[in-house]
């Protein structure tokens, strides 16, 4: 009896939707019909079956395209340069998703009061950023007219793929350009965090265009872009050598926000009377959770930056999460050795730092290398934190430590640990000469330009907001509202309240 019902379902299913596999067919579909068949059809249909009803349109669009699309045949090429464009387009994605992570990291590491204005600076730095590169920024780096310092030509993305050298890739120009822009507001965003609860809102702004704008995108076109230190003639034509961006993205920031930093100066109350008192961060839970979007997020960065689709992509992946692993188990102990507990927030730097150290070299290293790399990079961020809070450069959340010492350290690993051309794997010394002499060419363009923003921008407008807005917080004095609109303050006391902290400073206790 059951089967003679489901026998006389399906027929009368089958009956009803005739009219609509005709659209998958070669003549045209009848949409009128097509709609009163659905409306008629719809009501009868179970919740399962109705959850497949997208799927179904999807193959059935999918369906009439192939067939439409008969008369291009598909060579290996075609399908080789689509499946290329699709995964750096992912990887973009990726990247882009960073800046939540980014986000997340920044304000949980930074107080209540301050929150809104952390979330806006990095929201809205990626808008800038995708801005100022579109303008001038890409044609700076990528532009084929231009020479070794600078690039040309194009401007405002009006070029085609031979304005920015892209004649032998099978990339398209809008996909390379949304990877390269997502990788100009990384190098935003990381100033972001060095100069927290201090600094103008509108300054920051500024700051961005800047170094998105001008800044980062010639630094980039010496090494990614066919610049004077792509090739070095005096070693032989060996070229500085960074894969994913350890110093083109993460030390280009991490030296922006050394000099904001330093420009700035601490915090009300970090250091009082020479002794240093812990501001600690009012939310672990989303920084850990910006740690955990930002490691996703790496796999973007470093796999996408071998810009196709193929066998090394995974290799990538590999070495950097090994290089992920080891940093945070290397920090997690260092810091639990040098402070007599585990601290959450050297953990979360650990694990950056070994991210920020592969990225340069992730697709040359061996996986031990790798591993090992992230292991003195753990260490490294742990006492790079000590060391600047020693010479009272205030970072809330340990950005130069993570982008900049890591940066560096990651760039000089592919001189030592390259399969091909590391001094290790006998190479010789010409790689790790390429790469000191491209950290400090690039360290010093970007300390100069940086610095001079910098002061243009505290001369002509202040740096700094009034210790009135800083006391009471920047999301009253620079926004004029509340992350939380008060609940945290009602269901236990952040405002006025006292936290002992052992997040930078053990034992240490301070006031919101």
């Amino acid at each position: 009896m059951m089967s003679k019902k489901l026998d006389f379902r399906r027929k009368r299913l089958r009956s009803q939707t005739e009219p609509l596999l005709a659209i998958g067919s070669g003549s045209l579909p009848n949409v009128n019909g097509a709609f009163q068949t659905l409306k008629r059809i719809l009501p009868q249909l179970s919740a399962s079956w109705l959850a497949c009803v997208p799927l179904t349109a999807l193959i059935v669009g999918a369906w009439s395209l192939a067939a439409s699309a008969q008369e291009e045949p598909l060579t290996p090429e075609s399908v080789q340069a689509t499946l290329d464009n699709i995964w750096v387009l992912v990887a973009a994605i990726l990247v882009i998703f960073m800046n939540a992570g980014f986000g997340m990291l920044e304000t949980g590491f930074c107080r209540q009061k301050n929150a809104v204005n952390v979330l806006s600076k990095n929201l809205i730095v990626f808008a800038l950023a995708t801005i100022a590169y579109w303008a001038i920024g890409y044609s700076l780096m990528f532009g084929a007219q231009g020479n070794g310092f600078f690039g040309a030509g194009g401007w405002f993305l009006t070029g085609d793929s031979a304005t920015y050298g892209l004649e032998e890739s099978t990339l398209t120009v809008p996909v390379y350009f949304l990877f390269q822009a997502a990788f100009a507001g990384t190098a935003a965003t990381i100033v972001s965090g060095a100069v927290a609860e201090r600094i103008k809102f509108i300054d920051f702004l500024i700051f961005s265009l800047l170094i998105t704008g001008i800044s980062y995108p010639i630094s980039g076109h010496w090494v990614w872009g066919g610049g004077m230190l792509s090739e070095i003639g005096f070693l032989g034509g060996t070229g500085f050598s960074d894969f994913a961006g350890s110093t083109v993205v993460h030390s280009v920031g991490g030296w922006a926000a050394l000099m904001g930093a330093a420009i700035l100066g601490p915090r009300i109350g970090k250091y009082t009377n020479g002794q240093l008192s812990a501001l600690p961060g009012h939310n672990m839970s989303i920084a850990t959770l910006g740690c955990l979007i930002l490691w996703i997020g790496w796999f973007g960065f470093n796999p996408g930056s071998e810009l196709a689709a193929n066998e090394a992509v995974p290799y990538i992946a590999v070495t950097t999460n090994l290089a992920a692993a080891a940093g945070g188990i290397s920090a997690t102990i260092t810091s639990w050795l040098a402070s007599g507990k585990p601290d959450l927030s050297m953990i979360i730097n650990g694990i950056l730092a070994g991210l920020v150290a592969i990225t340069a070299g992730c697709a040359g290293v061996t996986y031990l290398g790798a591993v090992i790399i992230g292991l003195i990079g753990g260490i490294i961020v742990v006492f790079s934190v000590y060391f600047f809070d020693s010479i009272r450069i205030d970072d809330p959340v340990g950005a130069i430590s993570v982008h900049l010492v890591n940066g560096i350290w990651g760039t000089l690993a592919v001189g030592l640990f390259d399969q091909e051309s590391g001094l290790f794997f006998g190479g010789g010394a010409n790689q790790l000469i390429a790469q000191i002499l491209g950290i400090l060419t690039i360290g010093l363009w970007t300390v100069v330009l940086s610095t001079i923003f910098w002061y243009a921008l505290k001369s002509i407008m202040g740096l700094r907001v009034t210790e009135e807005e800083e006391l009471v917080g920047l999301d009253i004095g620079e926004h004029g509202m509340e992350a939380y609109s008060g609940f945290l303050k009602e269901a236990g006391g952040v405002a006025g309240s006292s936290v002992s902290s052992t997040a930078g400073s053990p034992g240490a206790t301070t006031h919101y």
